[in-house]
């Protein structure tokens, strides 16, 4: 029974010691794997290893230092070392000036030394002057900066060195035919500073390897440059067919007269060599270009760049008996029908043009050769470039449709000019277009297409013609008759968009959309009765909501209160679910002075529309007004209720709460928003404005956290900055929101505010243009601004100032814009 204790005792305590050992060991067993690690560390590593030195604090005590006058026996010393001996002594003399005494020092001149250092220093310089001038070629001010930067060759190198000169010794001489290992020998030594011996290493190399160019090109650079020419000219004597030396030895040449001399010496040995050719086209005038090519083409008719080449320099003429013979030699080179198309394009014959394409394309599949479409496409890009559009044009037609299937076409061919439009290649793009269109003539897609891309990179009258040509085929298309009309419109030609619009009413006669355009052309013209009259035809035959609140719109500008509140009362009776009526009629009521009247609209409204969040903010704020806070709190709770997780309606409440100084309520108000909607920008922006000052920076990047991409956020952000004064980064973050949002008008009025603020004139004139170009419709302090009746007709600049004036008189000193 002990034994059996005994036993369960020693494996338990075991157990505890294993236990013990693993969460507390040893400093050895610590380090054993490191340890392991020594034995691969070598020998350098090992000695790199930094000595740790002695870093104690009881090292680093002053210690007291003492100062001992110098004994006079030093002095003697020095003065005995400093002394020059002028005779020997009798001892020294007695051995006939040979011997030194053992028991004496012999004493150095140190000034002889110095002397000689400089003399030493003064023989380097003159090594180093310019053999042929005299003058030196040393920089007398940056000399020692020059010395410092001279790489210093360690021992290492210099055994290294010696080993590797040893090695190529070996294999020069076992294999003396073998032409890297010459090679290889001379490099050697020119890194190791010895020219000479390099220059004679080669030399040796050229005579064992007399057939080999690489040596005679190594030779030639390693040789200096009085040598180089007899060099490179015993190398062509030995090797006459290498073109590489040829082409060295023209470049080693200095006018251009003695580099064609070599050159043409260099094709009377290698006729059919086209790097020649081409090398000693280049250096000719046009007229001796031309025989030199007529001879080049007979070397070697099969390269169609020298084709090409003499066809650009002859006449009409002859350029297109050159290309025919090229033709004839060359049957399946795309290069030479397009260069015939571009000759014909630009001596004036445009029929020919597609003719000679098309027979070309006829004539390579005659050969067996595949069309690459895409590599045609990239042909036409090129001609384009190089201003033949025509050609450009042609090669489009005859080669887009090539391997594409029937039902991929429209896909594939718009594709094609999207990309030839990202690549700047607009007359490809266009060419694209006008093959595509002749295919689809009903498509509206791509007529839209086309119809962009002259409006961005086209004129006037190319537009013009071509959305004439696309209502011609596609009379029921309503964007196109008013992209045709506003066209006109904006560039001043009233009577020609009203024009249009007839001819698209006589075409699509219920169209509504076409209604509106010309009422809104007649209305921003400043015509209400034509616009009223257009609005009120429109009715009679049945319009939509849309026309009721236009006609509204009208009365409202005119200043007839009753005619506006008939036509809105009529229209809510056609159409009670649209919640822009009861809106107007409910601010028309409040703007007359009738509190009463309107809270009953928008009560009425709420009834058939009770998910319409502008309904209930009216309301709310009507209700404010009239009968305070507790009202309006209890109408936007209702809201929230019927409509939960809205941002607007949290927003709207603690605006409420906050306008009636209740801080510690809009930050509960605030709280739960955030909460219920997590991902809202506008209440993030809220919440970075409502902290303090000191907390707003971990604010902000709490609501990037959570939405990145939101542009209240990024605006918000922005005015951070700018209270900041980080004035870069504001402007760079008010370009991301305006980015972001362009279609709100909020964002480009600050943006506008700040560079009136930090920007200059062309900053203001940029952001000024943009917005001009965005048309922003929204935003909460734009749509106030841009809806009031005073501002109807005003232009998007004038709107843009206006607000930028509303957001100035809106600061005050506790707000977080500056």
């Amino acid at each position: 029974m002990d034994l059996r204790r005994k036993d369960r005792r020693e494996a338990r305590l075991k157990q505890e010691i294993e236990k013990y050992r693993a969460s507390n060991p040893k400093i050895t067993e610590q380090f054993a794997d490191l340890k392991r690690k020594l034995a691969d560390v070598s020998v350098q590593e090992w000695e790199s290893i930094p000595e740790i030195g002695d870093y104690s604090a009881r090292n680093k005590k002053k210690r007291f230092e003492s100062f001992v006058p110098v004994p006079d026996t030093l002095l003697e010393k020095a003065r005995q070392e400093q002394e020059h001996v002028t005779a020997l002594d009798p001892k020294s003399r007695a051995a006939g000036g040979t011997e030194t005494p053992w028991a004496q020092t012999p004493v150095t001149d140190l000034t002889a030394v110095g002397e000689g250092r400089g003399t030493v220093l003064s023989l380097k310089l003159d090594r180093l002057s310019d053999s042929v001038s005299g003058l030196t070629v040393v920089d007398p001010k940056g000399y020692l900066t020059d010395l410092k930067s001279m790489k210093i060759t360690s021992d290492a190198e210099i055994s290294d060195i010696k080993k590797a000169r040893l090695l190529l010794r070996s294999v020069t001489q076992t294999n003396p035919k073998h032409p890297p290992g010459w090679i290889a020998a001379a490099r050697l030594e020119e890194v190791a500073g010895k020219l000479q011996s390099a220059r004679q290493l080669i030399q040796r190399g050229c005579e064992e390897c007399p057939k080999n160019e690489d040596v005679w090109f190594e030779a030639c650079r390693l040789a200096s440059p009085d040598e180089a020419k007899a060099v490179i000219a015993r190398g062509v004597k030995a090797i006459p067919n290498s073109v590489k030396l040829w082409l060295q030895a023209a470049k080693l040449e200095t006018s251009d007269l003695n580099k064609s001399r070599v050159l043409r010496k260099g094709l009377e040995h290698i006729p059919d060599s086209v790097r020649l050719w081409k090398a000693v086209v280049e250096l000719a005038n046009e007229e001796d270009a031309r025989m030199l090519l007529h001879r080049a083409v007979e070397c070697c008719p099969l390269h169609v760049e020298l084709w090409l080449a003499l066809a650009r320099l002859e006449t009409y003429d002859q350029a297109k008996k050159v290309l025919n013979k090229a033709r004839e030699k060359l049957n399946k080179e795309p290069a030479i029908w397009i260069t015939a198309a571009k000759l014909e394009e630009a001596n004036g014959n445009t029929q020919s043009v597609n003719k000679v394409i098309e027979r070309g394309i006829r004539s390579l599949q005659r050969e067996g050769l595949d069309i690459d479409r895409e590599a045609w496409l990239k042909e036409a890009e090129a001609a384009e470039r190089a201003g033949s559009v025509l050609t450009c044009q042609a090669i489009v037609k005859s080669t887009i449709g090539v391997g594409v299937e029937d039902e991929d076409r429209k896909r594939t061919w718009v594709a094609d000019a999207e990309e030839c439009k990202k690549r700047g290649s607009i007359e490809t793009a266009r060419a694209i277009y006008a093959h595509a269109l002749s295919v689809f003539l009903g498509k509206k897609s791509i007529w839209l297409k086309a119809a962009q891309l002259e409006k961005s990179h086209g004129t006037g009258e190319s537009l013009e013609a071509i959305l004439r040509k696309a209502v011609t085929y596609n009379p029921k298309a309503e964007v196109l008759w008013l992209m045709g009309a506003k066209e006109k419109w904006l560039a001043g030609d009233v009577p020609s968009a009203r024009a249009i619009l007839q001819e698209a009413y006589a075409a699509i006669p219920n169209s509504e959309e076409i209604w509106l355009a010309a009422f809104k052309l007649e209305f921003e013209n400043n015509e209400p009765e034509r616009a009223r009259m257009l609005l009120a035809k429109a009715r009679e035959r049945g319009g939509t909501e849309r026309v009721w609140m236009k006609s509204a719109i009208v009365e409202r500008e005119l200043g007839n209160v009753d005619e506006e509140r008939r036509l809105l009362e009529e229209g809510l009776k056609l159409f009670p679910s649209f919640f822009k009526l009861w809106l107007m009629l409910g601010q028309m009521e409040d703007r007359i002075g009738h509190a009463a009247k309107a809270k009953e609209v928008y009560e009425n409204g709420l009834k058939h529309c009770p998910s319409c969040i502008p309904l209930w903010l009216s309301l709310a704020s009507l209700e404010e007004r009239i009968n305070g806070l507790s009202k309006s709190r209890a109408f936007l709770t209702m809201a929230r209720k019927k409509n939960p997780a809205t941002p607007e309606l949290w927003l709207a409440a603690i605006r409420a709460e906050l306008r009636h100084g209740n801080k510690k309520e809009a930050d509960s108000l605030l709280a739960k928003a955030l909460q219920e909607c997590q991902t809202s920008g506008i209440l993030w922006a809220a919440a970075i404005e409502m902290v303090p000052r000191p907390q707003r920076k971990s604010k902000s990047s709490d609501a990037i956290k959570r939405c990145d991409h939101d542009p209240h956020v990024i605006a918000a952000v922005a005015k951070l900055f700018w209270h900041d004064r980080k004035v870069d980064k504001a402007r760079s973050w008010l370009n991301r929101a305006v980015t972001l949002a362009p279609d709100i008008g909020d964002f480009w009025a600050l943006f506008y505010k700040f560079e009136l603020q930090h920007g200059n004139a062309d900053t203001q004139r940029d952001v000024l243009k943009r917005c001009i170009a965005a048309e922003p419709k929204h935003g909460e302090r734009w749509q106030a601004i841009s809806k009031a009746v005073e501002n109807s007709h005003q232009p998007v600049d004038a709107i843009l100032r206006r607000v930028v004036l509303a957001l100035g008189a809106e600061e005050n000193p506790n707000a977080a814009e500056p």
